[in-house]
């Protein structure tokens, strides 16, 4: 009886996560058939510039709301506290930005690779020099993001580790060949759907057990975890009110601001009000995310206060709590298990959906049409074709990821501080009129250079815990004895150190890897612009014979839209209709 109960379990825990990859699938077969007569790679990749707010939103949300989120974020607050909700300020002074400082100038462009905007201001090789830090680091976070949450449930659940990852990848890139970008938005929003339900499902499941939301609040406060209140302006903090406001600001700006992935579904809007809209709406979304998780932490910590499981050794890591939780909690419940895992699984196939698209737009536009003359209806296939290629890289990235250990953790800092740099490149562009291409170029090269420099400079030299400061954890109320003799989270391997900068330059907070690239890209291409050349005083200078802009412009959708204002493109030069 008992092994036909668990077999009936098993069975309805794999149907739940395979009704999410049947419907995601379906939802790219779809689109493909309803848009069978498209005939130009705008069509297919930016959806015909024709897209409504509500979903886009609901897409941004969901794209860089990974599974990462869905099982560190909690762990997050359940080992540091949740002063990670301020990432709430930081969302909302993001989107003010986003909105009202690049995405006027990338919509009104009407280009489909934010890279494009590079060559318009500075140069070929500034505009291939950011396609290619941008594709490689997309491909290596999308391994990672396949194979991470793979790994944690996989520890926990027992669910198969490399079906897991080849399906996911398989009907991500499916649905990605086949529907573009309709289909990814739409998925998207399918999948968010998922990730609030399996958030909920632990959380409502928690409260039940805990008796209320109160005494899970009270056992949060007792344990330190509602640690709000620090101000500490330290740099060397890991996560403070500053670090997190401030630091996290940065990152967020570089993804909602610059990332292809995120610049290519508010510009694919039907109108720069609906594209605005669109990051408004998407900020509900994220604080709802954020709100979500950071509470699920308090839940995971109320459950766990008097029997730490990470300590007693029930997980060998700090991600592989919440999938313990689940099967804690809602192992008797037939289904929610499923749900969740669908939901982490979500978090994923968003994510991994939106850098596939993204990859196939920016190696289209800037690796393609400038060199190769194709027909609207040949780049719509290459299009397609890229898109299955890059899937298959993906899946072979979250390969190799399995075999990198340690370094997964790097890898993902690595992604972060690349993009503090490229920031800082596009912000030169916009509103500093006078820089021009060897500035550009410098700045980004110099800022790359010190970002990765202390990037993995803290990977070798982590902070001391004084600096991370991890709350602390208990097995006192477990009713068993533990053997666990693992270090702290917060030890390293390595025995020596650099003392000067170690203790001072490698222990600064990460959240400070992207400000710090971006202000030395600035800084650099600011002084490097002065001592050379002449000063220009125009944001796109249209030089004959290197790009023809009307050309370029007239097979676009949305070039009604007047690109600038008159101090940022002279428009008499071109004959973009205003």
């Amino acid at each position: 009886d008992l092994a036909c109960r668990k077999v009936c379990f098993l069975c309805v825990y794999y149907v739940v996560f395979a009704l999410m990859l049947v419907v995601s699938a379906a939802v790219g077969v779809y689109y493909a058939w309803a848009d069978r007569g498209q005939r130009s790679s705008g069509d297919f990749l930016m959806g015909g510039r024709r897209l409504t707010a509500l979903p886009v939103s609901l897409s941004l949300t969901a794209s860089f709301m990974s599974a990462i989120t869905v099982l560190s974020n909690p762990a997050e607050v359940y080992r540091y506290g949740a002063n990670i909700g301020f990432y709430g300020l930081s969302y909302v002074m993001t989107m003010v930005v986003t909105s009202e400082v690049f995405l006027p100038v990338f919509y009104r462009l009407a280009i489909t690779s934010t890279y494009e905007y590079l060559e318009l201001r500075f140069n070929r090789a500034t505009r291939l020099l950011g396609t290619v830090l941008f594709i490689v680091q997309t491909i290596l976070y999308t391994g990672i993001v396949i194979y991470a949450p793979a790994l944690a449930l996989n520890q926990v659940t027992g669910m198969d580790l490399w079906g897991a990852v080849i399906s996911t990848g398989v009907v991500c890139t499916f649905y990605c060949t086949m529907g573009g970008l309709k289909a990814v938005v739409w998925t998207d929003v399918f999948q968010l759907g998922v990730m609030l339900a399996g958030f909920l499902s632990v959380i409502i499941r928690s409260v039940v057990l805990q008796g209320g939301v109160f005494p899970i609040i009270s056992d949060s406060q007792q344990g330190g975890r509602l640690n709000f209140l620090d101000f500490d302006t330290n740099p060397l903090r890991r996560h403070t009110f500053w670090t997190i406001t401030v630091g996290g600001t940065f990152v967020w700006i570089s993804i909602y601001g610059i990332n292809q992935a995120q610049v290519q579904r508010y510009i694919s809007c039907k109108s720069l009000t609906h594209a605005r809209l669109s990051l408004y709406i998407n900020l509900l979304g994220l604080l709802s995310i954020l709100l979500c998780s950071v509470f699920a932490g308090m839940c995971l910590y109320s459950v766990y206060k008097n029997c730490d499981p990470w300590t007693a050794g029930l997980v060998s890591a700090p991600d592989q709590l919440m999938p313990y939780l689940v099967m804690d909690i809602l192992g008797d419940y037939p289904g929610l298990p499923g749900l969740f895992v669908a939901a982490a699984y979500s978090g994923s196939l968003s994510t991994v959906s939106s850098s596939i698209n993204a990859l196939a737009a920016v190696t289209v536009e800037d690796l393609i049409k400038p060199y190769i003359n194709m027909s609207e209806k040949h780049l719509s296939w290459t299009s397609k074709g890229l898109s299955l290629i890059y899937g298959v890289l993906c899946i072979g990235m979250a390969g190799l990821a399995s075999l990198m250990g340690g370094i997964l953790q790097a890898a993902i800092s690595i992604f972060g501080v690349i993009g503090g740099p490229l920031l800082g490149l596009f912000t030169l562009g916009i509103l500093c009129p006078f820089a021009n291409s060897k500035g550009a170029l410098s700045g980004l090269l110099s800022g790359l250079v010190v970002s990765l420099w202390v990037g993995i400079g803290a990977q070798i030299y982590p902070p001391p815990p004084k600096m991370t400061r991890p709350l602390s954890l208990t097995t006192e109320g477990c009713n068993f004895t533990t053997t666990d003799t693992r270090f702290p989270s917060s030890c390293t391997i390595f025995s020596t150190s650099s003392p000067l900068l170690a203790d001072n330059w490698y222990s600064l907070s990460y959240l400070y890897f992207s400000p710090i690239g971006t202000i030395v890209a600035i800084s650099v291409g600011l002084l490097v612009s002065l001592f050379t050349g002449t000063v220009t005083y125009s944001t796109i200078s249209l030089r004959s014979g290197k790009l023809d802009l009307t050309r370029d412009r007239e097979k676009k959708f949305g070039s009604a839209n007047p690109a600038f204002c008159d101090v940022e493109l002279d428009l008499t030069k071109s004959s973009i209709p205003t």
